[in-house]
């Protein structure tokens, strides 16, 4: 429930969000803030204080026997104990005594610790699903009748819906994220150091002093517990520590409507929560749409969270932890970025990063955690499509896809072309043409066969059916822009960063699938070690096959006798040296899997690979490709 001391008004242009006149402010100011100096001692001495509980929390939910014992469900291997969040929850209240700070932040305590009660039942004796949501109704029902709410819209009962959607959806977001070992906690510390920086700066006293400080108690509770939860875990915090911090993240981000009153920037008040909280909310979304396609309940449980598939597809534990961190690093940098920097390029970037996590999020879709034989059961090894092969058989997600691209790419134009009082000046004639160059753009790509493509196979050729769908919508664009709506004078060269861009970001988006498959594999673990041998168009022909195989291989390299080719890169790949650089990766067990991808004119050294292959018990396999003439009578 963030109360923001105001900021000068800023200037109202419906037509921009982020004034061209507005400056970047330096990182010094940021930091030196009054709210982000005093939270550190409260958060040393959370953070000391948990260090010392958590141990003592792990040793009574050992000696009462609440433990997370090993299920179908979950995906801990072993017995582990609970009672974490219990000790979040007592070096809170420690120091909420210590440092006094119950000032005017009592509806925030008050539905901090009924959520944590409600955990606490939950971890002793298992709720049902339908109590704790009615709790979360009722707590946010009580943020609602004291004025806070998300203020994003100017109808008051479409706002009391979003905002009671909003903090029950947080609220069992970070319960669903409480999943893998350290995921959880380590987003709370990311989200909470973003949330503080987006804090309005307050004089001491004021609610955002004290929002701060009890953020600051939070966060540094949470790096104690972190401490012993990261992989791997001895210690889980429950539906105790993640109810609480679910519930508070959800009440941070909210205000009253007069706290905003002073700015008019739509995309502050909706895009930061929602960039800073993006990762939950991802996780959620991608959850939720699974089961429900699945035909599951989105009540249960299960291991198919955005972390198993991550896991599913060749990430190591960490990895798939330490990536979801990252994600949410970024959307918080740019949740504090608008909000704070004031950038003018703030909304295009956070706009290009929405849509890479839907489309990393439809990647993600096509992990299949269900077995065939029984939806009870799940599976974390088979991956094949879920949901990706009806979103793009219809299509619809492209081209919704494409409409958010064609306006994203004229809009940065227009950026580039103009600046300052120019900008402003001709920022109507962009809302004016804006609707023509969608219409007109999103013709000429299905008329070339945009949407009868399939991302997985993308290639060059693609590429070229783009440029033209483009260069045909642009051709046909700047007439009836320049003549229809008499703007002769008008600067053609916004049309052109506009081609070019546009063709560049529809590109980027239909070979996403290969370039996230690529990155996964090259960071899997415990996949075979492959060597390619034959740097040619039979080598590069095997790589493209493991890109479009979800349990593919780690490729090492190439191997390739032809002196031209040796400490060159051949599809990202190192051509690693001839023949007798790969007997040497042999013979050091350096490698597991050899796939024979040219023509060898000396048939011995075939011969010499099969005995070095199964003496070291390394797997040879071999690229055929025939073509047999079929003789019609």
């Amino acid at each position: 429930m963030t109360q923001r001391t105001p900021r000068l008004p800023r200037k109202s242009r419906a037509h921009n969000a982020c004034p061209a006149s507005a400056g970047p402010r330096t990182i010094k100011p940021l930091l030196s803030q009054p709210h982000v100096v005093v939270a550190g001692w409260p958060f040393l001495f959370a953070f000391a204080v948990s260090l010392s509980l958590v141990p003592l929390a792990r040793r009574l939910a050992t000696r009462f026997g609440y433990i997370a014992a090993q299920r179908a469900d979950r995906w801990h291997q072993r017995p582990v104990a609970l009672f974490g969040g219990v000790a979040i929850g007592a070096t809170l209240l420690i120091g909420l005594v210590v440092f006094n700070e119950f000032h005017k932040i009592g509806v925030l305590l008050a539905g901090a610790g009924l959520m944590f009660a409600t955990g606490l039942l939950d971890d002793l004796r298992p709720l049902r699903p339908s109590t704790k949501l009615v709790m979360q109704i009722a707590i946010a029902s009580v943020f609602l009748s004291f004025g806070f709410r998300l203020n994003w819209t100017v109808s008051l009962t479409i706002d009391t819906m979003l905002t009671l959607i909003w903090v029950v959806g947080m609220i069992n977001a970070f319960n669903l994220l409480d999943n893998m070992d350290g995921l959880c906690g380590g987003l709370a510390l990311i989200v909470g150091t973003a949330l503080l920086l987006q804090l309005g700066p307050g004089a001491p006293g004021s609610e955002a002093f004290f929002q701060a400080r009890y953020l600051a108690l939070l966060m540094g509770a949470t790096a104690g517990f972190l401490v012993y939860n990261v992989y791997p875990a001895t210690i889980f915090m429950g539906d105790s520590g993640s109810l609480l911090l679910g519930v508070s993240f959800a009440a941070l981000t909210l205000g009253r409507a007069r706290d905003v009153a002073a700015t008019s920037d739509p995309l502050s008040i909706v895009a930061v929560p929602v960039l800073v909280l993006l990762i939950p909310i991802f996780d959620t979304a991608l959850v939720t749409a699974s089961r429900v396609l699945s035909g599951r309940s989105p009540a249960e449980g299960g291991r198919d969270h955005s972390s198993h598939r991550l896991v599913a597809l060749g990430l190591s534990e960490r990895k798939a932890v330490i990536l979801l961190w990252l994600l949410a690093g970024i959307g918080g940098g740019l949740g504090v970025a608008v909000d704070y920097f004031n950038l003018r390029w703030a909304g295009v970037v956070a706009s290009l990063f929405l849509i890479a996590m839907m489309l990393f999020a439809i990647y993600l879709a096509r992990v299949r955690v269900y077995e065939a034989t029984g939806p009870e059961k799940l599976d974390r090894r088979v991956v094949t499509p879920l949901v990706a092969d009806f979103v793009f058989r219809s299509h619809v997600i492209e081209v919704m896809l494409d409409l958010a691209l064609v306006s994203i790419a004229y809009y940065t134009s227009y950026r580039l072309r103009f600046e300052g009082a120019d900008f402003d000046r001709n920022f109507g004639v962009f809302y004016r043409t804006l609707p023509l160059v969608l219409s007109v753009q999103m013709i000429a790509l299905f008329a070339v066969g945009t949407y009868r493509g399939v991302w997985r196979y993308f290639g060059l050729m693609d590429t070229v059916g783009i440029a033209k769908g483009v260069a045909l919508g642009t051709a046909a664009a700047v007439p009836i822009v320049l003549y229809v709506f008499e703007l002769q004078q008008y600067s053609r060269t916004v049309f052109i960063i506009d081609a070019l861009l546009l063709t560049a970001l529809v590109t980027a988006s239909r070979v996403s699938f290969r370039l996230i498959g690529e990155l996964l594999h090259r960071n899997r673990s415990g996949a075979q070690r492959v060597v390619v041998y034959g740097a040619g168009d039979g080598g590069a022909m095997v790589v493209r096959e493991f890109a479009n195989t979800d349990k593919a291989p780690r490729m090492v390299g190439f191997i390739d006798d032809d002196p031209r080719k040796q400490r060159v890169r051949v599809q990202g790949y190192p051509v690693l040296g001839p023949f007798e650089t790969l007997v040497e990766l042999i013979e050091n067990d350096d490698v597991e899997m050899v796939v024979i991808a040219a023509q060898l004119s000396d048939p011995s050294r075939v011969e010499r690979l099969q005995v070095l292959c199964t003496e070291h018990r390394v797997s040879l396999t071999r690229l055929l490709f025939k073509l047999d003439r079929v003789v019609v009578a």
